[in-house]
């Protein structure tokens, strides 16, 4: 989960920039519960000097609406009397108390079982390169990410954003399920957030260990880095919405990927490609209308997303044809660059007492007629 971060947390002079972010988070990782709509972002310790640089500048603040309350214009024609401020025709005499009922966590993520951060940072710190895979612009690629390596997700030559798919390395059926991901840690992940696995499975496939844009946290507009609300560029839409046809959106390159690194027909391994993790990019949701928007991502050359795997993975990543989103997408009228996957192993004996999460013990019986707990007698 981000979260706006405090700019007066007080850190020790010579900490790392990574420590700096590491501390922030702690400090300030529930935040994003209390988050106000007028509330003002800061700059945290070790974002980089041009953090609250504007990365487009032709795109002027009021482009997309700033976090503000909706104003509330007198009751128009036709309301009833009593009708309160604000309230479209037809609306009840108590639609504002309606409105003003409080919300509350549909997850509450207190009793989510937690990573053991200190035993995977360390893991980290002596980790070497086993593999690396370079995925072109506009094209995507695989690579096999064993169970306990870390699977780290570079921008190497200039702002570019990233469409994940993760598999069960074994069983294609497994994958990974960004809507529950969404709904237990949040619209966009960093450091300390898990990416589950779809039902009837669901547990960890991977974990981020480190995030080089968690000092970005939530900006002006309402965006954030790292979606898990946008499904991936695809064709059909492209379709609906132009009335062309595009190849190399990032839903065909993952299909086309998939299909060479299982030898798979392309139509079948279609079927199993499913909404990403869109690394880097920077989106959110409009106050006016509630509209996704995405805007230039803030990643630039070295920046990097650390994944611990949980299970054995096969990942699939497309270098999106939008570039760094900051304009348009399923097209060629981006500029785009490569990315980098990388598989590192961690020194021999750094992850000793750890293992693979096991599937959800919740099952359903062949007949349907009974549900049951497999841990339970």
């Amino acid at each position: 989960m981000k979260a706006i971060l405090d700019p007066g947390h007080a850190v020790p002079p010579g900490t790392p920039p990574d420590a700096n972010r590491d501390a922030n988070r702690d400090a300030n990782r529930d935040a994003n519960r209390d988050i106000r709509p007028d509330a003002t972002p800061h700059t945290p310790p070790g974002a980089p000097p041009n953090a609250t640089g504007d990365a487009t500048p032709d795109v002027q603040p009021d482009a997309i609406p700033h976090p503000q309350p909706h104003p509330q214009p007198d009751a128009p024609p036709g309301a009833p009397p009593d009708a309160p401020r604000g309230a479209p025709p037809g609306a009840p005499p108590d639609a504002q108390a309606r409105r003003d009922i409080p919300p509350v966590i549909c997850y509450p993520v207190d009793t989510l079982p937690q990573p053991d951060m200190a035993l995977y940072l360390r893991a980290r710190a002596g980790a070497t390169l086993l593999a690396s895979q370079t995925v072109p612009p506009r094209q995507a690629r695989t690579i096999h990410v064993p169970a306990g390596h870390i699977l780290r997700l570079i921008c190497t030559t200039g702002p570019q954003v990233g469409d994940l798919n993760l598999f069960n390395a074994a069983d294609l059926s497994e994958r990974f399920f960004s809507g529950k991901t969404r709904a237990l840690h949040g619209t966009h992940v960093t450091t300390g957030d898990r990416l589950w696995s779809c039902l009837p499975y669901l547990r960890p496939m991977a974990t981020i260990i480190h995030d080089s844009l968690d000092w970005y946290g939530i900006d002006a507009f309402g965006g954030s880095v790292h979606d898990v609300i946008g499904t991936r560029c695809d064709p059909y839409t492209h379709r609906l919405l132009s009335g062309d046809d595009y190849h190399h959106c990032c839903h065909s390159n993952l299909t086309r990927a998939l299909a060479d690194a299982t030898g798979l027909p392309q139509h079948v391994a279609e079927r199993h490609v499913h909404d990403v993790l869109n690394v880097f990019m920077c989106t959110g949701f409009t106050r006016d209308t509630g509209q996704y928007f995405m805007k230039a991502s803030p990643v630039r050359p070295g920046d990097h997303l650390d994944l611990l795997a949980e299970i054995d993975l096969l990942a699939v990543l497309s270098a999106c044809p939008g570039g760094d989103c900051g304009a348009e997408h399923s097209s060629d009228a981006a500029r785009c660059h490569a990315l980098e996957m990388q598989v590192l192993a961690p020194a021999p004996g750094a992850l000793d007492g750890w293992t693979s999460p096991p599937h959800s013990p919740y099952r359903i019986e062949a007949d349907g007629s009974q549900y049951r707990s497999t841990d339970c007698a």
